[in-house]
């Protein structure tokens, strides 16, 4: 629930009303935003209405209907306020025709219980629209990823702040661009036209995976991981499995987060740092997590509609079978990466197929291809791969070199030692690394 709401209602007894606050925000934006016609309407409303469920729940016990309760409450406020701003004539005669708010608003803090939200709306429809507004290909990337976690998964500002290591003014400001331009250009709330629905619904996936990688390796700050950003883009992943039940890329991308963040616990030390593919300790891998991504996974097989998310998550999906890292079969990932290159020819695509090629022929071919690559030049993890293929082809210097500039690179602190550590080892200062460790990966 967003610091502001609390501070404003105070903290008591506010953990289920937080959980219902994460798992209904979206949804009641998203109902509001189609009969106000207006983001920032609809999000003051809702804001306002889990104020008064912070203030009245506890004494007067959740409501049957926690959605259907919030969505009235929030409707009623929103039209006090239409009503109070005079500048807006008509908005008020406009949201009063609505079917849902027919019979007008009494100016209190809501009905004690709402209807069932089935009853209210077909949020199911609302939701899409809001989720295709939000990631409108109008809006610049890191705006979709800004609005996306606003208006769909409800943090705070001051949240997506520090999520992403900017200040909470200039985040602000970049939510506020955003709301503006889809006001002003007149960007259309609904669901794109089917013709224009695959190249649409593939922008929604990648802010989605923008958002969980954010949290599997941040780009900055003390901790190698942000729990609350996979665990949120996980959310809107099920969310869009549920409204969109028949894309099979969208299960193939919530598969591939589940199978990945079932690792997460194995993924470092008590003390943070990072900890290799290799090394983890796979008792510790989530095995609920990893089996509902399999069996996701295998739903969308049975489609046979394949696509770039979906061979990600089969790739991760033979890394889970493997009880030990030396069981893993590189020569099946390897075939999984050839597929995946033909789908999406990117340098990042090459750079991690060469990291199969190198355990299934040896490090020269690897290391050849991603000497070639191009557009990489920023990215740590290209220098990473060469560092370890370097390691393995007997030139320790040009490793521990490139293991450095990975470390200058490397966005997080953890990383940034992790790599320089290795890099010492090499000239002799450190701890050696293991010769025959596979690229460094998490």
């Amino acid at each position: 629930m967003p610091a502001e709401a609390i501070d404003r209602a105070g903290r008591r007894d506010t953990a289920a009303i937080e959980r219902i606050f994460r798992a209904e925000y979206g949804r009641a934006v998203a109902v509001l935003t189609r009969h106000f016609g207006d983001l920032d309407i609809a999000e003051e409303a809702v804001q306002e209405a889990f104020v008064v469920a912070v203030r009245r729940w506890p004494e007067q016990g959740i409501p049957p209907s926690p959605a259907g309760w919030i969505i009235m409450t929030a409707r009623n406020r929103a039209i006090d306020r239409l009503r109070r701003e005079s500048a807006r004539p008509g908005m008020e005669a406009a949201a009063s025709e609505s079917p849902v708010i027919a019979g007008g608003a009494s100016g209190s803090d809501g009905p004690d219980l709402g209807p069932d939200v089935s009853d209210v709306t077909e949020w199911g429809d609302d939701m899409l629209r809001l989720i295709f507004t939000c990631c409108h290909p109008a809006l610049a990337p890191a705006a979709r990823v800004a609005l996306t976690l606003r208006l769909l998964g409800g943090l705070s500002t001051g949240e997506i702040a520090r999520a992403f290591l900017t200040t909470e003014a200039t985040m602000g400001q970049r939510i506020s661009r955003a709301k503006g331009k889809i006001r002003d250009a007149g960007i259309p709330y609904r669901v794109p036209r089917d013709a224009d629905l695959p190249v649409r619904l593939g922008g929604v996936l990648a802010v989605l995976y923008l958002i969980f990688n954010e949290g599997y390796a941040a780009s900055g700050g003390d901790n190698l991981m942000r729990p609350e950003l996979t665990a949120e883009a996980i959310r809107l992943a099920r969310t869009l499995v549920q409204l969109m039940p028949d894309e099979p890329e969208a299960r193939g991308l919530l598969a591939l987060m589940l199978l990945i963040e079932a690792r997460r616990p194995a993924r470092t030390t008590p003390a943070g740092d990072p900890v290799l593919l290799s090394d983890q300790d796979r008792s510790l891998w989530d095995r609920a997590m990893i089996g509902e991504g399999q069996s996701l996974l295998r739903a969308c097989l049975r489609r046979n509609r394949p696509g770039p998310y979906q061979i990600q998550a089969a790739i991760n999906a033979v890394h889970a079978d493997a009880s030990r890292a030396d069981a893993t079969d590189w020569r099946q990932i390897l075939i999984l990466y050839d597929h995946l290159a033909a789908l999406t020819p990117t340098p990042i695509v090459a750079l991690h197929r060469a990291v199969a090629l190198a355990e299934v022929h040896g490090p020269a071919p690897a290391l050849e291809i991603v000497d070639a690559l191009t557009g990489l030049d920023q990215h740590h993890v290209r220098q990473v791969v060469r560092a370890d293929l370097l390691r393995r082809s007997g030139r320790p210097a040009e490793a521990a070199d490139a293991y450095d500039l990975a470390a200058d690179q490397a966005g997080n602190d953890p990383e940034q030692r992790f790599l320089r550590a290795r890099a010492d080892a090499l000239r002799g200062t450190g701890e050696s690394p293991d010769r025959d460790r596979p690229p460094g990966r998490t």
